[in-house]
């Protein structure tokens, strides 16, 4: 997955975090999104679970390349995470929110002619009131690394 993001991850970035923290391991785009704070060179945006309520603040950024990184459901083991393109999304439910996610990167890809794509991390479990599972935590771990050596912060030397 590095080279793949090293190869995306061009121009402004900007990484949009999707999910409700009260929801067990649909906290995965906000709690990756705060652990990034500071650490990479890229506009972070914890967009909850309206992302919708978000689209002028991003398009207004104008990036190159945008992000999302939410809970999905991939059919695979927890933890899992994939790239996931808008046309692979297309009538699909991955996400439990409101507004379609092709949709939703459809109309941000074409106000900013970004490249959009979804970090999708496949869910132990999204029920109420319950904390990250231990395969989401170490994926969310994984992805802070890998991010921050794709996209080192100025004046921070990343191994």
């Amino acid at each position: 997955m590095l080279k793949t993001l090293s190869e995306r991850l061009k121009g402004r970035v900007f990484l949009v975090g999707i999910g409700n923290t009260l929801r067990s391991d649909d906290a995965a785009g906000p709690e990756l999104i705060e652990r990034l704070g500071g650490k990479v060179e890229a506009d972070l945006l914890d967009a909850g679970e309206v992302p919708e309520s978000y689209l002028g603040r991003i398009t207004g950024r104008h990036p190159d390349t945008i992000v999302l990184i939410d809970a999905a459901e991939l059919k695979a083991a927890p933890g899992t995470a994939a790239i996931i393109e808008i046309e692979d999304i297309k009538g699909k439910s991955l996400s439990s929110h409101q507004l379609g996610l092709d949709l939703f990167m459809r109309f941000l890809q074409a106000e900013t002619g970004a490249d959009v794509f979804l970090l999708g991390i496949q869910p132990r479990s999204t029920g109420f009131g319950e904390i990250l599972s231990t395969e989401v935590f170490e994926t969310i771990g994984y992805l802070e690394e890998l991010f921050q050596k794709v996209l080192p912060a100025q004046g921070v030397v990343t191994n």
